[in-house]
This record gives structure tokens, C-alpha cells and sequence, in this order.
């Protein structure tokens, strides 16, 4: 029997869309699932970027003229007067999103002329990456209370792996007698508290699993009955913890950028990140050294 329940993406975007003037939602809505799904002559984009993209045009497409029923009637001096209001990233968010939808509407026919062509936001200033705060990191590692919980906050915390890169890792990866663990295809050297968090998560994991074949090393209930890994969920939504794994994983990399003099190559040698990204670290460890000795008090 087929399975006519509405789709996940589906009710999500009723959610977002409810409120809007009738024409704007319905085109809003054809624009989303084209996004979302493709068409003729365009590839379906991530659902993640249809997600942000909708999340960032909802606001216009509310604060423009309640008289507003359908885009043709949006003009340039309404999303220059929107975009005046928001804050860097916000703008150049709310920017690209608009652009996405005005440019999907030109193609459809929806309008004839495209109002979001040609503004410009000037070079684009990079935001500077913040270390998690002591409270936070020790809250984390005190809410981290099972043993996977923890594996995966000494992994972003101390060897600043991504979720993706924890996901894959295999029982294989950890070479406990070595003291070495490959991560995202690199070897690095196992420190104690690293070792002691991965043999008590082992011990754990054959007691409660001893007879999966997984060859991942976190496995769930579901991921033990099957050969692959976790699912992002697992790792992304854990509970409790006052910081995120992605923002453990930045302050480690800032930590080592403070501890080697702002080095961006030593940084690429040890994480396997690029230049580019190994630049922006050292400058934003630079930046929040230098705001630190600003800060300071200074002694009479």
C-alpha cells in the first residue's frame, strides 16, 4: 500500500509559510520545493540549505506591505529597506536567500523584472570565532554522563573532530596498544584522559552489544543491527550539553593556535584543515589575544 502521509519537508514548510499573504505563500512554496527537490533545469540543493534559505525570507516576506500579495509587487527599495536593518551575517543571508527566490521567480515567469539583481554588500567581514568559556567546556564534560556522551565531547574537545569524522570512525581507528588513533584519515597521538574515555566506552559497548558485527566504533540500537554508522542525530542533538560539539571543535583549534604562536601551518599539519581555514584561525586567535590584553586592567 502506498504511503500518502505528508512528507517531513512538507509539514515543515506549512509551519513556515502559515501567516504569509496567499500568493506570496504559494509562490514561496514553489520556490522551496524546487529548491528542496529540483527541476527541469535545476539540481535539488541540500535540505539544509532549504531550510536556511526559507528561514531567511520569511521575515521579508512578512515585513514587506501588508497590500503585498504576490512577489511581482516587491521592489528594490523594499529589500534595500529590509536589508538596512539586519546585522552583517544576517544581511548577507537574507541577500543570497532573496536573490535564490527572485532569481527562481524571473525563470518561472513570476515577475519580469528581477529586484534583488545588483546589490551590493561590500566585502563580506568574517566573523571571529569564540572559544567555548571554562563554565561551559566544564559544564560539558560534568553533562557528558554516558560513555558515548563522553567519547564524543573528548573527541571535539581534545582532538577537534567534526561529527562526520567521529561517525566514521572504526574499531580499527583506535590502536589503544599504539596510543594512536586515525581520525578523518590522519594519525594522532592518544593522550590519557583520550585513552581512558575510549577504553571505558569499549568496555560499555561489548557489554551491551557484544555480539554486533558493526565495525564502527560508536554504534547505536539501531546502527548494531546494520553495517553503517551512527546517524548525525545521534551526535548532534545530545542532550545537556551547554556547548555544542562544534564549538568544542573551535575551541581546541583556537587553543593550539594560541599555543603556536598563531602558526597557521603547524594548524593545517596537525587538524588536516585547509590553509584558508587555518588562516582564519590563527587571525582570530591573534584577534581575541590582542582584545584580551585591551581588556585587562591595567596596574598603576
Amino acid at each position: 500500500m502506498a504511503d500518502d502521509r505528508p512528507g517531513l519537508f512538507s509539514s515543515w514548510l506549512d509551519a513556515r509559510l502559515d501567516g504569509l499573504a496567499a500568493g506570496l505563500g504559494s509562490e514561496a512554496r514553489r520556490w522551496a520545493i524546487t529548491l528542496h527537490g529540483g527541476g527541469p533545469r535545476t539540481r535539488p540543493r541540500s535540505p539544509g540549505t532549504a531550510r536556511a534559505y526559507l528561514r531567511a525570507v520569511r521575515p521579508a516576506l512578512l515585513a514587506w506591505p501588508a497590500g503585498y500579495d504576490y512577489l511581482r509587487e516587491v521592489t528594490r527599495d523594499d529589500i534595500l529597506g529590509y536589508i538596512a536593518g539586519l546585522y552583517r551575517h544576517e544581511r548577507y543571508s537574507a541577500v543570497s536567500a532573496l536573490r535564490s527566490l527572485f532569481t527562481w521567480a524571473k525563470k518561472a515567469g513570476v515577475i519580469f523584472r528581477n529586484p534583488a539583481t545588483r546589490i551590493k554588500l561590500g566585502k563580506r567581514e568574517l566573523a571571529i570565532w569564540q572559544p567555548p568559556g571554562f563554565g561551559h567546556l566544564a559544564g560539558a564534560i560534568a553533562a557528558a554522563t554516558t560513555p558515548q556522551a563522553r567519547v564524543c565531547v573528548v573527541l571535539a574537545a581534545v582532538h577537534a573532530a567534526r561529527p562526520g569524522a567521529i561517525r566514521a570512525l572504526q574499531l580499527d581507528d583506535a590502536d589503544r596498544g599504539g596510543r594512536r588513533l586515525r581520525l578523518a584519515g590522519k594519525d594522532r597521538p592518544i593522550g590519557k584522559l583520550t585513552g581512558k574515555i575510549l577504553r571505558e566506552w569499549l568496555e560499555f559497548r561489548h557489554r551491551r552489544r557484544p555480539h554486533t558485527a558493526s565495525p564502527h566504533l560508536l554504534i547505536s540500537k539501531e546502527s548494531a543491527l546494520r553495517h553503517g554508522p551512527v546517524s548525525t542525530a545521534c551526535l548532534t542533538s545530545l542532550r545537556g550539553l551547554p556547548a555544542t560539539l562544534e564549538r568544542l571543535r573551535i575551541g581546541c583549534q583556537l587553543t593550539e593556535a594560541l599555543a603556536a604562536g598563531f602558526d597557521p601551518l603547524h594548524l593545517a599539519e596537525v587538524f588536516g584543515i585547509s590553509e584558508h581555514t587555518a588562516i582564519r584561525y590563527a587571525v582570530s586567535a591573534r584577534q581575541l589575544t590582542g582584545r584580551a590584553h585591551q581588556q585587562a586592567p591595567r596596574i598603576p
